[in-house]
């Protein structure tokens, strides 16, 4: 098994990921371990009106197959946002939703969905700041901006986690240190100009 640097593991045999989203064979209704447990009354309703109604009753739990876990994630992700699920939720399923293109080697799609999982980890970040548990949060919003090329945002980020005195997380902040590398590198391989920040004292 290995792991890209934003966490997408590939695996040699049957791969967990495409199992992560449970759906209910009768409403439809699709989340992870780490979605609302419990929905409001205003949820249900929401969820009854744009999905529930229109649902055909189907069954998950058997075999996943790569197109079978994409329509998984992807009516989670529709839930999710019809019910107006936290965006830490969200942003993870958008993730989940680019790896699935990344095995398939879309790399058109991914890179849209990349984007979008980006724009919600920072809506994130803007709520809850930097936290003791958030080093992986800015780590992996300095690593998706590395992913859709916008380097110079990726360098801010990955600075975050490697001089913040509040980030005590070691394994994110040696992540951080080793794609500042590899960031540094893919500029030189492309003839940019570094950040001040980059360049030996």
């Amino acid at each position: 098994m290995r792991t890209d640097a934003d966490f997408c593991a590939y695996y040699n045999n049957e791969n967990p990921d495409y199992y992560v989203v449970r759906v209910c064979p009768k409403c439809g209704f699709a989340s992870t371990e780490h979605s609302t447990e419990r929905l409001s009354d205003v949820q249900k309703k929401q969820f009854a009106e744009k999905i529930g109604k229109r649902w055909i009753e189907r069954d998950y739990s058997g075999h996943r197959d790569w197109e079978i876990a994409l329509e998984t994630y992807k009516l989670a992700l529709l839930c999710a946002q019809t019910i107006g699920e936290k965006d830490r939720i969200i942003a993870s399923l958008l993730h989940h939703i680019a790896w699935l293109y990344r095995y398939k080697g879309d790399e058109e799609q991914e890179q849209r969905f990349l984007k979008y999982c980006l724009d919600s980890y920072i809506r994130v970040y803007e709520l809850e700041g930097v936290g003791a548990n958030n080093a992986r949060l800015l780590y992996l919003i300095g690593e998706l901006h590395r992913r859709t090329g916008d380097y110079h945002q990726a360098v801010k980020w990955f600075s975050r986690v490697i001089n913040d005195k509040h980030i005590v997380d070691s394994a994110m902040i040696h992540a951080s240190r080793e794609q500042w590398g590899v960031l540094r590198q893919e500029m030189l391989d492309k003839r940019m100009e570094l950040p001040g920040e980059m360049n030996p004292a």
